[in-house]
């Protein structure tokens, strides 16, 4: 039960990198597009530039975690994107926002791998809940959607420039969070005796090549371009459809309380699997959650959409932590994780503008249909994936 609510703290660091630094964007994205008069391609740009912040950041963990620690970077992480998305509240010179989102990414990174890794320790601790510690800590990222999805429409302006309040209620929401999460990572970093013995006695094993676990780097690399898709427009998609603000506010809720909840019904999956299949599955399966929306935006088929994808999405991310720790010794966590975190930000980096590019060209459901079959793309790539060790 400890180990367990370790993870529940530790994901709250989730909820900070991902449902609000990055997510929250979607809610807000409607009217800032409208404020400062952005085509699809633009407000798809905000997030390609936090993409290319993520990616940044999970190049420089690997050598951040060989300095410091894993603790030392979700420290830093939390602190300063918490900072950086107050910054969001002060201003609306485009250029200044993309810059912003370029730094939020980079600190949310170092929440984001860092938490992994902790995790990851303490899986390894309490192997029989492997599968469940490493899916609650993913599945933190709906609390903190959830949360954005309550606060952004109770602090939204109607005047010029009325989105600002919503991004300082979000970072006094990441300024709470952060304390949770702080103290729970140092427990988790205390608390882990074990992996530094398994480090220094593994350390000679040999590195599995990244080539022969391409087919699940490359899927993984389709899902980000897909996903990212569906989280950056599917509001826009949604009110340009005409559903009304308090039917939207719902459907995200839905989606995140979904997220929360993933964790169980894929445990003994994350736990038992050690191919590419794990990830071939719910990659799948968030690729029909993204076609649902190009084919219907009814609100029922909207409201099946959103609980698909909130329960499916992040235990993709969580899939290819437990590949790691299935296929790599604990010193080699972190590269592990960060080649995956790599390959993962490359494909939210293509994502946002092909498929805004798309939509300003042909529509939104265009642009939905092309993310969905990306997915599938990258189901059917990930599935070829064999395990690294012998062993495994």
């Amino acid at each position: 039960m400890t180990s367990l609510l370790a993870a529940v703290g530790l994901s709250l660091g989730a909820a900070i990198a991902l449902g609000i630094a990055r997510f929250a964007y979607a809610l807000l994205l409607p009217p800032m597009k409208l404020d400062l008069g952005w085509s699809f391609a633009q407000a798809g740009s905000m997030n390609t530039g936090n993409a290319l912040g993520y990616l940044i950041g999970a190049l420089a963990f690997p050598w951040l975690s060989r300095r410091s620690s894993a603790y030392g970077a979700f420290l830093a992480g939390c602190v300063s994107t918490t900072i950086l998305v107050a910054t969001a509240g002060a201003m609306s010179d485009s250029t200044v926002l993309l810059a912003q989102r370029v730094a939020s990414g980079v600190s949310s990174a170092l929440i984001f791998v860092g938490g992994g890794v902790l995790a990851s320790r303490q899986a390894s601790r309490h192997p029989q809940d492997a599968g469940l510690i490493l899916g609650i800590y993913y599945g933190g990222t709906g609390w903190g959607i959830a949360l954005a999805a309550w606060l952004v429409p109770v602090t939204l302006g109607t005047g010029l420039h009325g989105w600002q309040p919503s991004w300082l209620a979000l970072a006094a929401a990441c300024g709470v969070l952060s304390i949770v999460a702080i103290r729970a990572a140092r427990t988790a970093d205390l608390d882990a005796p074990a992996h530094g013995a398994a480090a220094s006695a593994t350390a000679g094993d040999a590195r599995p090549s990244w080539w022969r676990m391409r087919f699940a780097l490359i899927g993984y690399a389709m899902f980000g371009v897909g996903y990212i898709g569906y989280m950056t427009f599917v509001i826009a998609l949604l009110r340009d459809a005409g559903l009304s603000a308090f039917i939207v506010t719902v459907f995200y809720l839905l989606l995140g309380a979904c997220v929360v909840v993933s964790a169980a019904p894929w445990a003994r999956l994350l736990t038992r699997c050690k191919d590419g299949r794990a990830l071939a599955l719910l990659n799948g399966l968030v690729g029909i959650a993204t076609l649902i929306p190009a084919l219907s935006t009814a609100p029922a088929f909207a409201f099946v959409s959103g609980a698909l994808f909130g329960l499916t999405f992040l235990s993709v991310v969580a899939s290819t932590t437990a590949f790691v720790r299935h296929n790599f010794p604990p010193s080699q966590w972190p590269a592990g994780i960060s080649a995956f975190t790599i390959m993962f930000a490359f494909g939210q980096i293509v994502g946002p503008v092909v498929i805004g590019w798309v939509s300003d060209g042909a529509g939104l459901a265009r642009g939905f249909l092309y993310s969905a079959l990306l997915l599938l793309l990258g189901a059917g790539l990930a599935v070829l994936q064999r395990p690294l060790r012998a062993d495994a």
